[in-house]
């Protein structure tokens, strides 16, 4: 995670471990937030020891609408490849545990990748689940007063943190909202918007999903809370990103992703991202991401 000027963090405690790494840190975050957490291999578990402030929000930058934003709980968990854009007011003050758990190392714990549906993405924010809290306050003590044989009890300790997370992700069910899109029908519209290539048209979404737009359009609103026109332009822009960050050509990224010129992909992209595309890849060329 990228701090700004005056916020710190402090390690207090930790151990590295083939499996995961485990520390107990210190946050000092004087200015406000406004960072995207991303990891390619590992499972980013994040659970505060003292109270997390109210303030700080998150959403999942490659799925949701740029104002559909959540509450952070205390216990979040982050998966591979997601991107997490987070925010803050500042003025915080916190001690948090981070667990980094190593995707290779842990499938067999883990039985596998999860589908990362809508809903279960939305519950990672806020996990509740009450043995995953014991779990980390006993990982905790350990960190903090290691005894004999630390290092295979911390090892035990994330194998079963492991399982109690996959029973946590498979009890989130998809059940649509009411009034909502049924899963097959959100799963259908988010697996086209995968495709890298020209954005769909109302009308080819509805026939994907059986319905009449406007039955579509609405149904959507209801279990996303944004309309589908900002989401799949949301997700063009996700999907330009990507694209700015291979080697591609911006008028083939332009042409790539539908638009009818280079000239109206860098207005778009601007006008969503407050900046062009050539300034986008500058600074992530600048930062080595």
């Amino acid at each position: 995670m990228q701090h700004q000027a005056n916020n710190t963090m402090v390690v207090s405690a930790g151990m590295n471990l083939p499996v995961a790494t485990a520390q107990i840190v210190q946050f000092n975050m004087a200015q406000p937030i406004d960072n995207t957490l991303q990891r390619d291999d590992v499972y980013w578990l994040d659970m505060c020891l003292t109270p997390r402030p109210g303030n700080v929000r998150a959403r999942y930058s490659d799925h949701w609408a740029p104002e559909r934003y959540k509450n952070l709980g205390n216990l979040f968990l982050l998966p591979p490849g997601e991107r997490l854009h987070t925010r803050s007011d500042g003025c915080i003050q916190q001690s948090s545990l981070l667990c980094q758990l190593k995707r290779e190392e842990i499938v067999e714990w883990f039985d596998g990748d999860i589908n990362w549906t809508d809903q279960r993405l939305e519950a990672s924010l806020d996990i509740s689940e009450a043995n995953v809290r014991s779990l980390l306050l006993r990982l905790a003590e350990e960190l903090r007063h290691p005894g004999f044989a630390s290092e295979t009890l911390v090892e035990l300790i994330i194998a079963q943190l492991c399982i109690e997370l996959r029973r946590f992700c498979v009890s989130v069910r998809e059940a649509p909202r009411p009034g909502g899109l049924t899963g097959w029908r959100l799963r259908a519209i988010d697996e086209r918007l995968q495709e890298v290539r020209e954005a769909p048209s109302l009308s080819e979404l509805a026939d994907i999903c059986g319905l009449s737009i406007r039955q579509m359009t609405r149904g959507f609103r209801a279990s996303r809370d944004c309309s589908i026109g900002d989401y799949v332009a949301n997700n063009r822009i996700e999907q330009a990103r990507k694209l700015l960050a291979t080697d591609l050509s911006i008028k083939a990224i332009a042409y790539t992703l539908g638009f009818a010129s280079p000239s109206s992909f860098c207005y778009a992209f601007r006008r969503a991202t407050d900046e062009t595309p050539g300034e986008h890849r500058q600074r992530l060329k600048r930062t080595g991401i």
